[in-house]
């Protein structure tokens, strides 16, 4: 299980703790929604310029069903050849993420085998799964294994949480406290709640709090293109829902910064999380919380 004194400080080096790397269909038009082109160059021209040193990508590209299998999901956007290889852009790191409806009896012992392959690839810093998105609960059994292979791995297992992009997902699978039974169960592992849960922010908030392995990163709370002055007076209550529960938690080493590119014009969606985060904690959620949680991030900056 994570330790807090697990990470030296650094200077002000900013992580996206979660981004999506991906040539899927629509995340092109999302971007342009966004502002932007959803290409690996105008994101690094981006990261470049607003002043970060890695994204997370989440795996939501090439693998799943395959011939029986269940493989990784692996950020494709610079290539599927080179995602299967675990080459990603020097700003990348990514997630594997596991297709939960794949999973058998008889191929998980394979599967298995395949993902440990890539959480030691140096660029894999942990897993993803997609709850909601499948109709699959966190503390479903069939998640155990991968649960356990993770924290042997030392790496964060992130769960989808909240809403869902489309009408499609079920979102009794996706609410924050579904992750207190995995929490529970597996001490040893780390878990991130992704989104923060929203609009459960009530409830995200009262897992992490409960569980030292639990963790909330703070994507997806905006999309699109905004102008932050006006999207904070037109949400202000909003706003303070949110801010209020996360000085409720009263643990900033709780939160991680992350965006959902190519979902929100991440300039607009760094002033907006700036405001909800005091000064003083700036360092911690933009930078060394990512950090403790995904602990091979060291190696790469």
């Amino acid at each position: 299980m994570l330790r807090r004194s697990a990470v030296k400080r650094h200077p002000m080096k900013m992580i996206d703790a979660h981004i999506h790397f991906s040539d899927r269909p629509g995340f092109q038009e999302t971007a342009a929604e966004a502002g932007h082109v959803n290409t690996p160059e105008h994101l690094k021209q981006e990261f470049d310029r607003l002043g970060f040193a890695l994204g997370i990508a989440m795996g939501v590209g090439d693998g799943g069903r395959d011939e029986g299998e269940c493989r990784p999901l692996l950020p494709d956007l610079a290539g599927i050849e080179a995602a299967r290889q675990g080459e990603q852009p020097d700003f990348i790191a990514f997630c594997c993420g596991l297709d939960s409806g794949a999973i058998t009896p008889e191929n998980t012992p394979r599967a298995l085998e395949l993902f440990e392959k890539y959480l030691k690839m140096p660029r894999c810093v942990g897993l993803k799964l997609y709850t909601g998105y499948q109709p699959v609960y966190p503390g479903d059994p069939r998640h155990a294994p991968f649960f356990e292979l993770a924290g042997a791995c030392g790496v964060p297992v992130v769960f989808h949480t909240g809403d869902t992009a489309g009408s499609r997902g079920k979102l009794k699978y996706a609410h924050p406290l579904t992750v207190d039974d995995p929490a529970s169960d597996f001490p040893g592992t780390t878990f991130v709640m992704a989104h923060y849960g929203n609009p459960w922010i009530v409830d995200a908030t009262e897992v992490a709090a409960k569980h030292e392995n639990v963790f909330i990163d703070l994507s997806g709370l905006a999309v699109g293109r905004f102008e932050p002055e006006a999207f904070c007076a037109e949400y202000h209550g909003y706003l303070e829902h949110l801010k209020t529960w996360i000085t409720y938690l009263s643990d900033y080493g709780k939160f991680l910064y992350g965006t959902d590119w190519p979902l929100v014009d991440p300039e607009a969606y760094l002033q907006l999380i700036r405001r909800l985060i005091p000064e003083r904690h700036h360092n911690a959620v933009f930078c060394e919380n990512a950090l403790r949680v995904f602990p091979k991030l060291e190696k790469l900056l």
